[in-house]
């Protein structure tokens, strides 16, 4: 059976672009750069063959060009933001999260194992410079298969059963991966929020490469830069994805001309994009993203008094009557998303920790089953969310057609008796004159749950839990820290417990890898040194040493291996019931929506959507390079 993915087109009826240099419009913003030769004209710019975006029946407009979106970010590593909105990847998720060719032109899959991808002719970096299954074989044999460059070789989606894929180039547009068993994560990869990236902009990188150059000079000129030796300048160098190298040829949209840290980045339109509308206007419709870097405790304060086009990240629920009552003055309007994260808030037991005593507990199911039961998620969900939220665990959404009531609802229910029976039967009887129940050494039970400190309404959560478990003699202490600081503790072992949201895809389908239910990463917080286990195949981390959670790692290998959607979906709801029983997450509340910040002016965001990081890239795969800024609020649209 052979399966082909052609571009997509947001309309069933057959779509044929412009065949004629004279039906191609010229960007205004980029004439003077035409006319003083130094870009060429927009027939020379754009791929032979665009992706073609028909926006007729999408309840989208036909833009025009121009304008400039300014957006809010709290630090200057936020700028890699801008490489999930832009959400210029090899293949996508479009709205039906469905995957469809983007940067490719199309992909061949055969057997489900083995995929080969067809570049556009004549796609060019955004500077010029040629895009061509070289950058492709750069990666694979000079980057992924260096052992100084890549030490623990390439990353796990390009392995099956721990084995690689056989590469082939056939031509300059023309590339094939083949494994002998069907690689189901591989596409998903691509099409990731922070995508697999198999391919590097090979004739800007081999000047830091030394089988390229000079590696004594190259050495030289890393020490000159702060780096060790030539692979670490290159490594340095070589982020597609924290789009911290101005120097970096990119794929995306836009842009970043700023060299951080900064206040202010300007991210300027990418002239060889690879997509334009039915009108024959190249793409993006904005000229330029301005990103201010503020607090982010004040970001939701200048949102409100109209200091971003575009802004959902730093916002949050508690902030929308507050924003509504700011609309008319401010000049734009307030959205409802719905969040589709498997919990908004959840808490990550981690069961590697280092302390042997917490370790035991934390493993120990019933210890987890009281600590869900002793949560008031109906107080939690009355008093911040206004009762518009789920109390739900960290499991798939009621969207999802893996959906089951059970997984949604499994130990939920407020019931402190219960718990204490569970926390009596592991014989934790004893209590402090405070009324706090003593670990099996003597130490109080006091729980740490460490946070990143970014959300009062995070603050505000746990506080309510902390009232709820102290009924069941369990005393709780928040430790907020900076996000890396606080992953490093918990990778290192050193945190008890942690929150942050839940599962990453709360509306999969059973096509949908499901690793995130299994320990097969080091950011699952729950089992951070299993994952890492997995991520390095056994080189660094710990192996996994528990009966349920090596079922769960199992089921995920088998669901890579399976052949049909009705295994995987078995596959999916042995894995969600395991979760769901076993609560190495605990969610409290999911289903939380995300106010959406829309100028008046800025046209094609929908009103209704999902803010999800992966699958859907938050604004990604809303195609913000379509859009557009109309003159003024009622909708009057000008010529170009």
């Amino acid at each position: 059976m052979k399966l082909v993915l052609t571009a997509f087109v947001f309309s069933l009826a057959v779509f044929v672009w412009p065949e004629t240099a004279a039906a191609l419009i010229e960007t205004p913003s980029l004439k003077p750069l035409i006319e003083s030769g130094k870009l060429p004209s927009v027939v020379q710019r754009v791929p032979a063959e665009p992706l073609v975006v028909d926006l007729d029946g999408t309840g989208r407009k036909v833009g025009r060009h121009g304008g400039v979106l300014n957006t809010l970010m709290a630090r200057s590593k936020d700028v890699r933001l801008m490489v999930v909105y832009g959400y210029a990847r090899l293949v996508k998720f479009n709205r039906k999260l469905e995957l469809a060719p983007d940067i490719l032109k199309d992909i061949t899959i055969e057997k489900g194992r083995i995929f080969t991808l067809h570049l556009r002719k004549r796609h060019k970096w955004s500077d010029g410079k040629p895009f061509t299954t070289e950058d492709f074989r750069y990666y694979w044999e000079d980057v992924a298969n260096h052992d100084m460059l890549s030490p623990t070789g390439p990353p796990t989606t390009l392995r099956v059963d721990g084995k690689l894929p056989k590469v082939t180039v056939i031509d300059a547009v023309t590339i094939r991966y083949e494994w002998s068993k069907p690689n189901p994560a591989f596409l998903p990869a691509l099409a990731g929020a922070r995508p697999l990236y198999i391919y590097r902009p090979a004739h800007y990188l081999r000047k830091y490469h030394a089988r390229y150059g000079n590696k004594e000079k190259l050495n030289k000129k890393a020490k000159t830069k702060g780096q060790r030796n030539w692979a670490a300048l290159h490594n340095k160098y070589d982020h597609q994805y924290k789009n911290k190298n101005i120097k970096l040829p990119t794929l995306q949209p836009w842009i970043n001309t700023t060299k951080g840290p900064a206040e202010r980045f300007v991210f300027k339109r990418n002239p060889f994009y690879h997509k334009i509308d039915a009108q024959g206007r190249q793409l993006p419709y904005i000229d330029r993203v301005n990103v201010r870097i503020a607090s982010g405790k004040i970001i939701p304060a200048q949102v409100g008094t109209g200091q971003s086009d575009l802004q959902a990240r730093y916002l949050r629920f508690d902030n929308f009557t507050f924003l509504k009552r700011n609309e008319q003055r401010s000049g734009y309007h307030t959205y409802l998303w719905r969040i589709a994260k498997g919990s908004h808030m959840t808490l990550f037991p981690n069961l590697n920790v280092n302390d042997p005593i917490w370790r035991n507990m934390l493993r120990d199911r019933r210890f987890r089953r009281a600590l869900s039961l002793g949560i008031n998620r109906h107080e939690l969900n009355q008093v911040i969310y206004f009762g518009l939220a789920l109390e739900a665990q960290n499991t798939v959404l009621p969207s999802s057609p893996l959906f089951r009531k059970q997984y949604q609802k499994a130990w939920t229910k407020y019931d402190p008796d219960k718990a204490s029976e569970l926390l009596d039967q592991l014989g934790l009887v004893g209590r402090d004159d405070r009324g706090i129940r003593l670990l099996p050494d003597g130490r109080p039970l006091e729980i740490i749950v460490e946070s990143t400190g970014e959300s009062t309404e995070e603050a505000d959560v746990l506080e309510l839990v902390t009232d709820s478990w102290q009924k069941i003699g369990i005393k709780l202490h928040t430790k907020p820290s900076q996000r890396e600081v606080m992953r490093n503790r918990i990778y290192a072992g050193e945190t008890v417990m942690s929150i942050s949201s839940g599962l990453e895809n709360g509306v999969p389908s059973a096509d949908m890898d499901p690793q995130g239910l299994a320990p097969t990463s080091q950011v699952h917080y729950q089992w951070p040194k299993w994952g890492q286990f997995y991520e390095t195949i056994g080189r660094l981390g710990e192996r996994v040493d528990m009966p349920k959670p090596l079922r769960l790692k199992t089921l995920h290998r088998l669901w890579l291996a399976a052949k049909t959607t009705a295994e995987r979906e078995q596959i999916w709801h042995e894995m969600l019931t395991i979760n769901a029983e076993e609560l190495y997450s605990i969610g409290l509340i999911s289903g939380v929506l995300q106010p959406v910040v829309v100028r008046d002016t800025l046209r094609n965001v929908p009103e209704k959507g999902i803010y999800n990081w992966d699958p859907g890239a938050h604004f990604g795969i809303y195609e913000p390079d379509c859009f557009w800024f109309a003159e003024t609020a009622d909708n009057k649209t000008a010529k170009n």
